[in-house]
C-alpha cells in the first residue's frame, strides 16, 4: 500500500492543552508524524508527496467565512496589543447569539468548539498540507489504486463545517469523502478513532449520499461528551445514514471487532462504492488518551476486517498519540489490511 505524507505539518506545533482545569502540553505533537513514518518504514510502504489541490476540495466541505478566518486568523491576532503565543478563545457563544462577530477574539470563539485547537503562526499551512495529503490519497484511489494511506497531521474528524475542536481544524476524512463523491455516487466513512467523529457526523448529518459510522468510547464519560450517542441517526434526507457504536470504557479487541461486524452490515446495506477509513490509533491500550484497550494484534484484526469489506479505501490518519508502540500499531493495521487484499 502506498502512503502520502508532507513534512509541512511541522509548521503546526501547538502547546496548550486544558485537562480538568490543568494546563498541560498537548499530546498532538509533531513527533506523532515521525513515529507514524517509522511505522510506514517498518512496513516497507512507498511514500508519495502530496499534490497541492488548492482551496477547492476544502471549500466543498467548509464554509467560506470559516476558511477566511483560518487563513487570516494569525495575522489578525498579532495586531492585538497584548496577544499571546497561541490563539485560544475566552468566549464560546455556541451560536446562541445571532450576530457574526467582527473582532478576532469573537471570531475565534465563534469558530472553535473547545480550547483543544490552539492556533499558531503555522497552523493554516500545516492544516492545508494535511488536506492535500488526504485529497491526494483519494485521487490515487479514484485513479485505480485499491487502497492508499494518508498520513494526515493535524487530524480532522472533530472539525465541523465552520468550527475547529479537539486538535482538528479542517476535516480531512470529510474532504477525502467529498472528493471521492466527484466519481462515486455513495461513499461511506468508517471512523475507528477512540473519540467520536463528531465533526464528520455534523457535516453529513442531513446528507443521504455519505454514510457516517463511528466506533468509539462511550461519550457518557469521554470526549466529546455531547455527541456520539447511539440514538443519533441523521436528520431530514440523511435520516438513517449515521450510525454510532459507543463502547464501554476499557473495551478490548473482541468487543471492538464485534462492533466492526455491526458496522460492516450497515455499510453493506448502504452499498457504497468507496470507503474512507478514519484511522485513529488512540484506541490502543497504551495510548495516553486511550479509554479502550485494543492491542497491537487487535489493530491487525481491524485492518483485516476493513479490507474484507472489499471497497476502494482511503485510510486517513486521525488520532494516535505518543507511545512506544504507536508505530507498531500503524504497521500492524496496514499489514492486516494487506493480508486480506
Amino acid at each position: 500500500m502506498k502512503a502520502v505524507y508532507s513534512d509541512k505539518h511541522k509548521s503546526h506545533d501547538p502547546q496548550f492543552f486544558l485537562v480538568r482545569g490543568q494546563v498541560r502540553k498537548t499530546t498532538e505533537q509533531p513527533e506523532r508524524a515521525e513515529r507514524l513514518l517509522k511505522g510506514l518504514a517498518d512496513g516497507k510502504h512507498t511514500i508519495i508527496a502530496p499534490t497541492e489541490f488548492g482551496q477547492g476540495p476544502r471549500a466543498r466541505v467548509h464554509s467560506p467565512e470559516y476558511l477566511r478566518f483560518l487563513e487570516g486568523a494569525w495575522e489578525e491576532w498579532i495586531k492585538l496589543p497584548d496577544y499571546g503565543p497561541e490563539m485560544i478563545a475566552n468566549i464560546h457563544p455556541n451560536r446562541v447569539a445571532g450576530s457574526y462577530p467582527t473582532h478576532i477574539t469573537g471570531k475565534l470563539g465563534w469558530h472553535t468548539a473547545d480550547t483543544a485547537a490552539p492556533i499558531g503562526p503555522g497552523t493554516w499551512a500545516g492544516a492545508c498540507a494535511s488536506t492535500d495529503v488526504a485529497v491526494t490519497a483519494a485521487q490515487m484511489v479514484m485513479d485505480g489504486e485499491d487502497a492508499v494511506y494518508a498520513l494526515c497531521r493535524p487530524p480532522g474528524h472533530h472539525a465541523y463545517r465552520d468550527m475547529a475542536g479537539g486538535f482538528c481544524f479542517m476535516n480531512n476524512s470529510a474532504i477525502a469523502a467529498e472528493h471521492l463523491r466527484t466519481k462515486h455516487e455513495r461513499v461511506a466513512i468508517l471512523d475507528v478513532d477512540v473519540h467520536h467523529g463528531n465533526g464528520t457526523q455534523g457535516i453529513f448529518y442531513a446528507r443521504p449520499d455519505v454514510l457516517t459510522v463511528s466506533i468509539h468510547a462511550d461519550p457518557v464519560g469521554y470526549y466529546p461528551f455531547v455527541w456520539g450517542y447511539a440514538h443519533e441517526k441523521g436528520e431530514g434526507n440523511g435520516l438513517g445514514t449515521n450510525l454510532n457504536l459507543p463502547l464501554t470504557l476499557g473495551t478490548g479487541d473482541d468487543g471492538f471487532i464485534d462492533a466492526l461486524a455491526v458496522a460492516e452490515k450497515t455499510i453493506k446495506s448502504f452499498a457504497p462504492t468507496a470507503l474512507v477509513l478514519a484511522l485513529g490509533l488512540d484506541a490502543s491500550e497504551h495510548d495516553p488518551l486511550a479509554a479502550l484497550k485494543v492491542t497491537t494484534p487487535g489493530f491487525k484484526r481491524i485492518g483485516e476486517a476493513v479490507a474484507r469489506m472489499g471497497l476502494p479505501t482511503v485510510l486517513v490518519q486521525e488520532g494516535g498519540y505518543l507511545s512506544d508502540i504507536l508505530s507498531a500499531n500503524l504497521t500492524s493495521t496496514l499489514a492486516g489490511f494487506e493480508a486480506v487484499r
